[in-house]
């Protein structure tokens, strides 16, 4: 089931490139929980407001950039929280099966075109079957795609063995 486009704040763009699965989201929201902490016990330490982020990762920093948000404001912070929350909880998540790992740019392009095309919050997990040969298999909650070089030469088994036999293939 996909987030409701109403229950996202309106300022609030959405997840960086980097960010591509439910295990990126978790370790974003593990990190910002430990930001939380951190400024309220200075905050509780010196009576004042801090005035200075502790060091955030890659992936925080790009996504408190992508969404124009000071993490100093704890409004802004349970918005993101909130964010990563409703993320976890209902972007639709895709499954694709490739025969070895693909590259950081491809992953990267394919994240763009998929939240593009698809959703802003979907989220990705890539898996790994060797005896794929080439392409993919592609699975979601309720859908199964098979676009494997193994499946189209199943799929045209007939022709294949007609070509190597030089017979004509049967109908």
């Amino acid at each position: 089931m996909a987030p409701n486009e109403k229950s996202i704040p309106k300022h609030i763009v959405g997840l960086p490139l980097l960010v591509v699965g439910p295990v990126d989201v978790g370790r974003l929201a593990r990190e910002l929980d430990g930001i939380d902490n951190q400024l309220l016990a200075v905050e509780l330490r010196t009576k004042a407001p801090a005035t200075q982020l502790p060091s955030l990762s890659q992936l925080l920093g790009q996504t408190v950039e992508l969404n124009k948000l000071n993490l100093l404001v704890p409004a802004e912070r349970k918005q993101l929280q909130e964010l990563l929350a409703l993320v976890k909880a209902q972007a639709p998540l895709l499954h694709i099966s490739f025969s070895a790992d693909p590259n950081p740019a491809f992953t990267e392009k394919l994240m763009a075109w998929l939240r593009r095309e698809i959703h802003p919050l979907v989220l990705l997990t890539i898996g790994l079957q060797p005896n794929l040969g080439a392409g993919c298999i592609v699975r979601s909650t309720n859908q199964y795609f098979d676009f494997s070089l193994r499946q189209d030469f199943l799929d045209k088994r007939d022709l294949l063995m007609s070509k190597l036999t030089d017979k004509e293939p049967v109908a």
